[in-house]
């Protein structure tokens, strides 16, 4: 039976979920389901493909990788070079090497006694050229709602309906038609073959289905009568009419909550799964599904419980829902307080009245966010809040109690509503009682919003508040129609893409006082962490999310953990960092453009220190490529559809006289110089900590040494393996140079870090636990980690290294190790518990781990 056969016949039904260990039942893997102890990142694609990662499988098992974890390796579009564009659920990629590749690849994982982790996509699909390479989304452009299809995309299908948008044409509609670019040809359909020839529309490399019985119409009658309605390219963000992945017109999202729909899209990974090649899974952007509970149940009913670990943006103060049946996230949540911890809260100040001076902007963070907010409501998100807005004035309309609501009123008032929502969803299931923490959430937006609202338009709120919370309001005995629960969901699923579009991709490319804070997960709210903080969230994770995923870089953040690193060292530089950038812009002031953005323009001074190694300065072609999506993301004078490319280049052109300049150069690489040791602190002792903390720690490709990655696309450029397997063989026959550079350094650290821990797999478990070290200072913290309650590795770290060296000025600083002998896994060196110096335990190193010493 070949593979499509037996996807056609495999029941995704598995005997349910298995007895789930510990403490921690509903958040750790069933007892005969693997979990990870550490995962390597590897973003496939044509440019890294199965044969070739095949190729690395030694030097990972080498590492002290436990597990691989792939992008997604599902057939993805044409040219995708990331794969969370799928087109087909029942075929391995065949740029990678299809299924064969696959399972050859997969099978020298396991013999390599290392593990596979994979990534889902549940909430969308691609909408590709040629369309057919869609077979669902083609069969329901084709037969509408009687295709086998027509309930895995969010669209109503009446026959008399204008269709499913397809915003592809290069100029209105009626000039299109007028110019006979449209024509009606005969052809056999690749993926439909059993159909023969059939008429089909094309419009340039376009093309599409024509509806049973309407190939003979004339053609402007023909267009009209189709299951989709072709349109004019700008159309989109005012009409579109199914729900996407935030405002990318080519991402379709699916019914996932629908069973048939779960199935036929899960099938061939479950498959994979149960025959052992697949044994564990990440979990794609959970916010955009109708239910995401109810999906990760699911997902665990047909896994038998597998280690599932969810995309979750979690914001300041959030915390991943409890009954959520998974291990926890993709790890922002652990960048943000690691991160943090780097960072000098002494600093923020002063580099935020730098950022003022050079912006010459008043508005805070919050004022930043809710214009942004307000400008892609109105622009990239119109339609999607349109479409909420007229689903709940029918709810309205259908009340004879709520009638006197007007649409506009409708509309403005859920617009203020969705500005003040501070986190990307609330977790309401139609037909339940709220629980009490998504309530308070939805109702302290609401108390913000109506602050700022007429009484009128306060009034309409508080019924919109309502439905959302499933209350009753209106009429007695409605809370259970479905346009209720619809807005219920629709509400939570606009909610995401809101705050991803207005606060990752635009406010974090106006708001620059510190870059590094700019992440994923995290925020210039609050760009640093104490001690403390970091103590109590550790302890926290180990009650409830102790097999969580931590992670320093992803193939989605904007910029890597050592250009963070970096970046975040200027708070401990902040005065000297002001008076550097006020000495570059004099030298510079003769060729800076009179419309040059004093926002973007403290980006690319943070930009160019961030990604300066010992070889210089970033790639002048990388910079330009970045500070052109930086700019278009900002959304201020330049965007994706309106491109200024005066302003654009004349930025570009500035950059590279920075660059150029010696004296700008000079300036540039004498404060790199000058930051270096806490760079290499910062850089070194967060990923030494990375691999203590509770739960499963992450490496994304090509992060064992240093690099300068920004933002995607930058951030999948590839990986030179060779080299890092030659590094790797160096160091484990020679041992760590006398003078070794920052890249063996990390690497030194990242490969025995990684060994420790498989050393110790039952640090993923729930025999682990956490305890504190104490230390004299602030400007180190230490902790232990244990298995059924004794220590077995002991983690000391230093950071904010000038204040940390200022410390030690004023007296030895100290820890206390528990008693016994504890050998340094990066030094070697041996030691007594006790009261010891900071500076005997940690050696050459900013940051140590222990293991005890066994006789």
């Amino acid at each position: 039976m070949d593979l499509q056969q037996e996807l056609k016949t495999h029941d995704n039904a598995s005997e349910g979920a298995k007895a789930i260990r510990g403490k921690h039942h509903s958040h750790t893997p069933a007892e005969n389901r693997h979990t990870p102890i550490n995962t390597y990142r590897l973003q496939l694609g044509p440019q890294f493909t199965f044969a070739q990662a095949e190729e690395i499988i030694p030097y990972l098992a080498q590492l002290g990788v436990s597990d691989i974890y792939l992008s997604p390796i599902l057939q993805a579009a044409p040219g995708s070079t990331h794969g969370y564009d799928i087109v087909d659920h029942t075929q391995i990629s065949q740029e990678m090497g299809g299924i064969t590749a696959f399972c050859s690849f997969a099978e020298k994982v396991h013999a390599a006694k290392m593990h596979l982790v994979v990534d889902i996509v549940p909430n969308h699909m691609a909408v590709p050229t040629p369309l057919y390479l869609n077979h669902a989304l083609w069969d329901v452009l084709r037969y509408g709602a009687e295709s086998d299809y027509a309930n895995w995309f969010d669209i109503s299908l009446e026959a008399h309906g204008e269709g499913i948008l397809m915003p592809i044409l290069g100029e209105r509609i009626g000039t299109v038609i007028a110019n006979n670019d449209l024509q009606i040809v005969q052809q056999v359909v690749p993926g439909f073959e059993a159909d023969g020839e059939v008429p089909v529309l094309k419009y340039h490399e376009h093309i599409f289905p024509i509806r049973p019985g309407t190939e003979s119409l004339p053609i402007s009658e023909l267009v009209d009568r189709q299951f989709y309605r072709l349109a004019y390219w700008r159309v989109a963000n005012d009409e579109l009419n199914y729900r996407r992945f935030f405002d990318v017109d080519t991402l379709a999202a699916i019914r996932v909550e629908d069973p048939e729909v779960f199935n036929a899209s899960h099938a061939l990974l479950i498959k994979l799964f149960n025959d052992g090649l697949i044994d564990a899974f990440r979990i794609d952007h959970p916010d955009g599904l109708a239910d995401p509970r109810g999906y990760l149940r699911q997902l665990h009913q047909v896994t038998g419980g597998a280690w599932v670990v969810a995309e979750k943006i979690l914001a300041d103060g959030e915390k991943l829902p409890n009954d959520w049946i998974c291990a926890g996230t993709t790890g922002y949540d652990a960048m943000k307080m690691l991160q943090g911890l780097y960072t000098d809260p002494a600093g923020i100040s002063e580099l935020t009245n730098l950022y003022t001076e050079i912006s010459q902007q008043i508005a805070g963070l919050s004022a930043t966010e809710n214009a942004a907010k307000q400008q892609i409501i109105d622009s990239t998100l119109f339609t999607e809040v349109n479409r909420l807005a007229q689903i709940l004035e029918r709810i309205f309309t259908n009340d004879v109690r709520l009638r006197d609501h007007t649409f506009r009123m409708i509309r403005e008032s859920l617009v203020a509503l969705t500005i003040q929502m501070d986190r990307y969803r609330v977790y309401v299931v139609p037909g339940e009682r709220p629980n009490p923490e998504d309530e308070r959430v939805l109702r302290e937006a609401a108390e913000r919003a109506i602050r700022k609202l007429d009484a009128e338009l306060a009034e309409t709120l508080e019924v919109i508040l309502e439905i959302l919370l499933g209350n009753e309001v209106g009429s007695a005995g409605r809370t259970h129609e479905e346009l209720r629960h619809e807005a219920i969901v629709r509400f939570q699923q606009l909610c995401g893409p809101v705050m991803a579009k207005s606060v990752e991709d635009t406010t974090f490319y106006r708001y620059t006082p510190l870059l590094s804070a700019n992440e994923v997960g995290s925020s210039p709210a609050t760009p640093a962490v104490s001690t403390d903080e970091f103590y109590a969230w550790q302890t926290q994770m180990d009650a409830a999310w102790p097999l969580s995923l931590n992670s320093l870089s992803t193939h989605d953040t904007k910029r890597c953990e050592d250009v963070r690193a970096r970046i975040s060292a200027l708070s401990e530089y902040s005065k000297e960092w002001s008076e550097a950038i006020e000495n570059l812009r004099h030298e510079l002031a003769p060729v800076r453009p009179i419309q040059l953005d004093g926002q973007i323009e403290n980006l690319l001074y943070q930009t160019l220190l961030g990604t300066w190694t010992n070889t210089g300065p970033i790639a002048k072609q990388r910079l330009a490529d970045y500070l052109r999506k930086a700019a278009r993301e900002q959304k201020t004078w330049t965007t994706w559809t309106e491109v200024n490319n005066d302003l654009e280049e004349a930025l570009i052109s500035y950059a590279n006289s920075a660059i150029d300049n010696e004296k700008s150069f000079a300036l540039l690489e004498d404060f790199s110089h000058l930051i270096a040791e806490s760079a290499r602190t910062n850089i070194l002792s967060m990923k030494a900590l990375s691999f203590l903390l509770v739960g499963v720690t992450d490496n994304y490709q090509g992060q064992e040494i240093t690099q300068n990655s920004l933002v995607d696309p930058d951030n999948r450029r590839a990986v030179d393996y060779q080299s890092l397997t030659q590094m790797l063989a160096q160091l484990d026959e020679h041992g760590l140079p006398s003078s070794p550079t920052l890249d063996i350094e990390k690497l030194w650290i990242t490969s025995r870090a990684m060994r420790i821990r498989q050393k110790y797999p039952e640090l993923c478990s729930a025999q682990a636990g956490i305890g504190t070290l104490p230390v004299t200072t602030g400007y180190a913290l230490g902790f232990t980690r244990t298995i059924n309650d004794a220590p077995v590795l002991l983690g000391l770290f230093t950071r904010l290294k000038r204040s940390f060296q200022e410390a030690e000025r004023h007296g030895e600083q100290s820890v206390v190790l528990p008693a016994g002998n504890w050998i340094n896994i990066f030094t070697g060196s041996e030691i007594s518990g006790g009261l010891c110096a900071i500076s005997d335990v940690l050696g050459r190193f900013p940051a140590a781990i222990l293991e005890r010493a066994h006789k």
